[in-house]
């Protein structure tokens, strides 16, 4: 069994370079390859829905922190790490509200601030150690997700989402494929080799059919 708890390669380098997780690297190979933030421009609005401890965040702040008027809402039930943002998530360009993303009222704040251009999520569900359970509990949570971008995510706009393989996921990508231009999954180089998870990338939302 792989030891979590001992530094690898990735959390070694994100600490060097001032993130609180590994997971900034997903992001990174996934923004590179996909372009992933284009529709987003230097104004637009980006939501990172499972935001905790906060390196997602952080890559987009500072990927768009010199003259950008971009505008990032976050949302996780757990709180932000402090550790690394430099006071960037006390910016007047950074939203985060703390809670359920099922729930009515952090689902109206987060709609507050939309639409959205990108959403991303690199949210995954308390483990139980049943991969059968903890599978289905992503789904779920991957649904939401893809919930939000049926909601609030405006036309043209992309969506990378975190899934745990398992039963059901690909329903839930072929649904996609009816909402995006493209759709298709996606393993980055950082993810541990024996997990389970893997990446669901949305490209270009169409926009809703009008029925005359």
């Amino acid at each position: 069994m792989a030891d979590y708890k001992k530094p690898d390669y990735w959390q070694q380098r994100a600490r060097n370079e001032g993130y609180p997780a590994r997971s900034v690297y997903k992001l990174k190979e996934i923004d590179e390859k996909f372009s992933l933030f284009k529709p987003a421009g230097k104004a637009g609005r980006i939501l990172d829905i499972g935001a905790a401890p906060g390196s997602w965040s952080l890559y987009v702040l500072r990927k768009f922190a010199a003259g950008s008027k971009c505008f990032l809402a976050a949302a996780d039930l757990c709180p932000l790490s402090r550790e690394f943002d430099n006071k960037l998530f006390d910016s007047e360009r950074f939203f985060f509200v703390q809670g359920d993303v099922t729930s009515a009222d952090i689902r109206d704040a987060i709609f507050s601030k939309g639409p959205y251009n990108v959403i991303i999520s690199d949210a995954a569900p308390g483990t139980t150690g049943s991969r059968m359970a903890d599978s289905a509990r992503s789904l779920e949570l991957a649904e939401t997700v893809v919930g939000y971008a049926e909601s609030v995510l405006a036309p043209g706009g992309n969506l990378a989402l975190k899934i745990f393989q398992g039963s059901g996921i690909d329903a839930l990508l072929k649904h996609m494929k009816t909402l995006f231009e493209k759709a298709r999954s996606f393993k980055p180089q950082a993810c541990r080799g024996e997990s389970v998870e893997t990446y669901f990338i949305g490209l270009g939302k169409l926009a809703p059919k009008i029925n005359i």
